[in-house]
Parts: structure tokens; C-alpha cells; sequence
């Protein structure tokens, strides 16, 4: 089930002791996360909106400012808080799909239809992403390269490969 709301970056530390946020932005790019005007904020169960008044990349973080956390004490409780995007909020190209929507996916091999497993992370590797998928207690990675994936269809909650020789042979 797709959620409405989904993890786009950590608050590791504060900027400045004018309420500045150090965010590690969990998302392709930083420059992605600075593109949002309102975040959310977990608090319980609720998802509270915060307005973004600035974000700006500075090497692989964001220096964020947010409304109403104007003081380094502020700043301060909110480290190690997840800042969510909500769903809605952005467009995927068609061929696009957000990690946490492939976290889960059935892997079947493209030729025997065979159930390899179900996709249980992602790694960036620069080149290309790994995925890594969980069989028992089998872990295999796979490349993300276009000979490899034939499909990927998150709302079935399917992925169809095909396999590099040897990577699931015994």
C-alpha cells in the first residue's frame, strides 16, 4: 500500500543560532528537497505541515529554515526528526517509482516466472542502483541496468528481471 506521506530527509543538526536545520536529504538529489515549500513533521500519528522559508544545497545536505523555529534551542529539538513529503505534492514520470513503493515488490525471473524473492533494499553505487533481494535467508543483489530489469510495476507490487548467469544458481 502506497503511503501518503513518505520520508524525504533527516534533521542531523542545527545551522546558525538563528534556527537553522542541517537535513540529510533522503532523496535522489539535495536540489530535489529544497523544491518543497511545506514538509511534515510526525508527531504521534499526525502528520503536521511546516512551511519550508528556505532550503538551500550545500554539498550532500540542505541548510533548511522553517517557520517558527527561529532560535538554536529550537533547532536543537528537532534533531534526528524525519521530515515527510506528502505524496501529492510531487509527479513521477512514467517510468519513475519511489524506493519505498519498491521496498516489498514480488522479483519474478523473466523467463520462467519463477518467484526470486522480494525486494528488501537499495543501494546507490554511483554507476547504477543495486536492489537487493531477500529470499529466506538468501540475500542477492541485483543491478539496476536495463538488461536486468525487464519491468517494474509497483502497483501490482511486481518486478520482472532477468537475471545475470550465476547470481541465483546454487
Amino acid at each position: 500500500m502506497k503511503k501518503d506521506f513518505i520520508e524525504s530527509g533527516k534533521i542531523v543538526g542545527t545551522h546558525g543560532v538563528r534556527g537553522g536545520l542541517r537535513v540529510q536529504p533522503w532523496c535522489d538529489t539535495p536540489e530535489f528537497l529544497c523544491g518543497f515549500k511545506k514538509l511534515f513533521l510526525k508527531q504521534a500519528e499526525a502528520f503536521n505541515p511546516v512551511k519550508v522559508k528556505s532550503a538551500k544545497p550545500h554539498g550532500n545536505i540542505v541548510i533548511m529554515e522553517l517557520d517558527l523555529v527561529d532560535t538554536m534551542e529550537k533547532a536543537e529539538a528537532l534533531r534526528n526528526k524525519v521530515l515527510f513529503v506528502e505524496r501529492s505534492a510531487f509527479k513521477l514520470e512514467k517510468d519513475q517509482y519511489l524506493i519505498c513503493d519498491l521496498i516489498g515488490c514480488d522479483v519474478f525471473d523473466a523467463d520462467t516466472n519463477k518467484l526470486l524473492g522480494a525486494v528488501s533494499d537499495v543501494s546507490k553505487t554511483g554507476a547504477n542502483d543495486v536492489w537487493h533481494i531477500k529470499n529466506g535467508d538468501n540475500e542477492y543483489l541485483i543491478p539496476v541496468i536495463d538488461d536486468v530489469v525487464i519491468d517494474v510495476n509497483v502497483d501490482e507490487n511486481k518486478v520482472v528481471i532477468r537475471p545475470l548467469k550465476g547470481i541465483f544458481e546454487e
